[in-house]
């Protein structure tokens, strides 16, 4: 099953795609954007063009387990792209998504690659994305519920 990760935010929302068997999770793409609307737009072509028969949007949950502001953004964002794409929608935690990737970025610069400040940025969501997709995918990370 084609699965779309989406690592929302206010400026830039992180997307990565499994390969068509469901197993493998890869960056996919960077979107920069100025609103909710505008992302969901852009996802939805992602969603069409791709053939997505799934979604996992990361939420960002507070380190105590709160649900803050942009949990709930994330949320909502998720139910308006269930809403609109008719796509299955899980909503999974996502809170260490990101330092992950970025440590993967680290990792690779002390191995030798050259990573400017420019990509790292650019590539981050898609691999926070990516990284949570995988964990997904590999039954490691379950589905969360926000009222």
């Amino acid at each position: 099953m084609r699965t779309l990760a989406i690592d929302p935010g206010a400026r830039r929302v992180g997307l990565a795609l499994s390969d068509a068997a469901g197993r493998l999770a890869t960056p996919y793409e960077v979107l920069h954007v100025s609103s909710p609307q505008q992302a969901i737009s852009q996802i939805l072509e992602v969603i069409e063009r791709e053939g997505v028969e799934r979604i996992v949007l990361g939420v960002p949950i507070n380190m105590d387990g709160s649900i803050g502001p942009a949990a709930e953004a994330a949320a909502a964002l998720g139910r308006d792209l269930a809403r609109r794409s008719g796509k299955s929608t899980v909503l999974v935690d996502e809170r260490l998504s990101s330092f992950a990737a970025e440590q993967g970025l680290l990792d690779r610069r002390r191995a030798g690659e050259k990573i400017t400040r420019k990509q790292k940025k650019s590539r981050l969501d898609a691999l926070a994305a990516a990284t949570f997709l995988q964990a997904f995918l590999d039954g490691k990370l379950p589905e969360i519920k926000i009222p």
